[in-house]
């Protein structure tokens, strides 16, 4: 889960200042969480407890205001009764990853994506693009290779997962859809040669860029791990009540395989 939450953090200064380039600082000034990473903590959080994913997704929200949500996910968490607003957005991708590491089978991963996207966004491009992220995680967790992952999304999908980053750094513009997003982020993931070379593609071709890392970055976790020295460098942002949830969260894992 922290590698998704370390690409939030990196790619933070890049969201609205898109580089070009695979070279920079990877934790550079003015980084901080973003909504992406308040919304990942939420939603593991809310899966070791059994709990709601519309009262987690809130609560957390309302906890951390002015972290980039978008407006009508910031009208949802206030509101006194809350819907579903079918949104397409890349939100429902952005949070799901630790969907995959809970999860027992398959049938679980999906299920467990549909629940934790459709309290917000119940469009069925962001049900999909939930389901993927989960999927491709869940997938490499599992020691799938790269290329099976790629040929199992794309066709599950209907993605073209078919170009690569140096390709498509040329002619993507900034984008917020599902299915907009999750592809390229997927393919930042599976084109790397380690964790960081996923998180640099993934800024690399501008965009949304803190999310696009953060999908990529959870799904490059699953498939390299995380390295020290960069895990503890993401940490130094995160406040005690974050680092409380991963730590269970760390737990939980390291129970369920003993």
């Amino acid at each position: 889960m922290i590698g998704a939450i370390t690409g939030d953090i990196v790619g933070s200064i890049y969201e609205h200042d898109n580089i070009r380039s695979k070279q920079f600082p990877l934790f550079g000034d003015r980084c901080r969480f973003t909504d992406d990473t308040v919304c990942t903590v939420a939603v593991a959080d809310c899966l070791m407890n059994d709990g709601d994913f519309g009262e987690y997704l809130s609560r957390y929200a309302l906890r951390y205001p002015s972290r980039g949500y978008g407006a009508m996910f910031r009208q949802w968490a206030t509101a006194w009764e809350r819907a579903p607003y079918g949104s397409w957005g890349n939100g429902s991708a952005m949070r799901v990853g630790a969907v995959a590491y809970l999860a027992r089978d398959e049938a679980e991963v999906l299920e467990a994506a549909d629940r934790s996207a459709s309290v917000t966004h119940n469009h069925p491009d962001a049900i999909n693009g939930a389901r993927a992220v989960a999927l491709a995680t869940w997938m490499a967790l599992s020691g799938t290779d790269a290329i099976s992952i790629r040929q199992e999304i794309a066709d599950r999908f209907d993605y073209d997962l078919n170009q690569s980053v140096d390709e498509i750094r040329t002619w993507y513009r900034f984008d917020v859809s599902c299915a907009g997003t999750v592809p390229q982020a997927i393919t930042c993931a599976l084109e790397a040669t380690d964790y960081e070379d996923a998180i640099r593609n993934a800024i690399s071709i501008g965009g949304d860029s803190d999310t696009i890392a953060c999908i990529a970055g959870g799904i490059a976790e699953s498939i390299f791990g995380l390295p020290a020295d960069i895990e503890a460098s993401a940490r130094t942002y995160l406040t005690s009540d974050f680092l409380t949830v991963i730590e269970r969260f760390e737990h939980r894992l390291q129970s369920s395989t003993v």
